[in-house]
Order: structure tokens, then sequence, then C-alpha cells
């Protein structure tokens, strides 16, 4: 069992459980916490998952009064996790239903899913889907193995359930890049001690089950 003491943010719009028992699964001490800002700070680690609308995940994060003590985790260099909402959570605004602010911690804006006119691509985009190396600052190819994909091969599938998708301004944090019809779209991105992954890990079988592993124990 990992001694490194993982918390799982539960902020109201999560698949909270299945995140917990992917933990259990890769061995992995966590808790699941929604308003004692001191336990979370005392977290080695942190996941913000989520599922749903990003203005309610905003407004709940407010209402808990996490926002502060998220961004204060995220300045003491400890690693965070941001899953599928989380992700999205963790950009400068979003345009769901709207404009809304995020907690700002990554540069950028979240914006609708576009595959083009193929009807064949549906949005909300639900199922599998694979990723495939992004670029690091030089323009080259990421170090992948470097991230929490180590040991997942290049082109691997995920499962995905949304209908956004967070573009950073800065090219060079995007790890992985998925493609949905006429939309190239990070997947995964990595900046410091800040990584998320658009897909879901817990519900991605062994592969999803590696990023989990990745994250707690390594680093």
């Amino acid at each position: 069992m990992n001694t490194r003491s993982i918390c799982i943010v539960d902020y109201g719009l999560g698949n909270l459980f299945s995140v917990q028992r992917a933990l259990e699964r890769v061995g992995a001490t966590n808790t699941i916490i929604s308003d004692q800002q001191s336990q979370i700070q005392k977290a080695d680690r942190l996941i913000l998952p989520g599922v749903g609308a990003f203005r309610d995940g905003m407004e709940n994060l407010h209402t808990l009064g996490l926002v502060p003590t998220i961004k204060e985790f995220a300045a003491s260099g400890k690693p965070i996790l941001g899953v599928c909402l989380g992700m999205q959570l963790l950009m400068s605004e979003s345009e769901e239903f709207g404009r809304h602010k995020g907690l700002d911690l990554l540069p950028g804006r979240v914006r609708l899913l576009n595959p083009g006119e193929d009807r064949r691509f549906k949005v909300p985009h639900i199922g599998w889907n694979s990723l495939h190396g992004g670029y690091d600052e030089t323009g080259t190819e990421s170090q992948w193995q470097q991230t929490i994909l180590k040991d997942v091969a290049n082109g691997s599938s995920m499962y995905f359930v949304h209908s956004f998708v967070v573009e950073p301004e800065d090219k060079a944090i995007v790890t992985a890049f998925t493609q949905y019809g006429d939309d190239e779209y990070c997947s995964v991105l990595k900046s410091g001690n800040i990584t998320a992954a658009q897909f879901h890990p817990e519900l991605s079988g062994e592969d999803g089950l590696s990023l989990y592993r990745n994250f707690v124990h390594v680093g």
C-alpha cells in the first residue's frame, strides 16, 4: 500500500467512488473530502474529478470554500490531477452556456467540441477514442514517458464522455491529443505539478489504471 495521502475532491459532480476504487486497485491510500480544507492542504496529492456543467462545478467549489484551497495546493508544488470536468475547471474560463471563470491555474479556455458536419460524430462524444503524442516547447514530440502516460502506448484508447474540450494558451503543455471528426483537441496535458485528462481513466481498463498508478507512485 502506498503511504502517500491522496485526496479526491468532492464538490457534488464527480464519479467519486469509481475513482476511489481505481486508486485502491493501484495500491493508493485515498480519502474523499468536500469541505475540510485543512485535510486537503495536508494531502500529498490531489485529484479533481468531475462530470457535469462547468458553471455548476465552479459554483459548488465556491460554495464549499474550496477555490482558494485548491489554488494554495497548486502553488505548493504538490501534484494535482484533473479528470474530465476537473480538467476543464483548471482553465481560465469556459464558453459552456455563457462565459464563466474557472480556477485559472492554466491559461486557456473551454470550448464546445466541434466534430464537423459528418453526422457519424455526435456531441456529446461518448465512447472509446485514441491518444496521440503532443509537442513540447521545442516543437517536437512530447516526453510521453515522463508523464502519467508512462508505459501507455501512443495510440492507446481511453473512454470519453464530454461535449466540451480545453484549449490551453500554451500548446507546449499538451501531452496528448485526440481526433474526433474534424476536431483535434487536447486530451492530456502537463504543466509543472498540474496534470489533467479529458477522458475517464477509471473507466479505461488497464491503460487507465496505469495513469492513476503513475500519478500516485511516480515523483
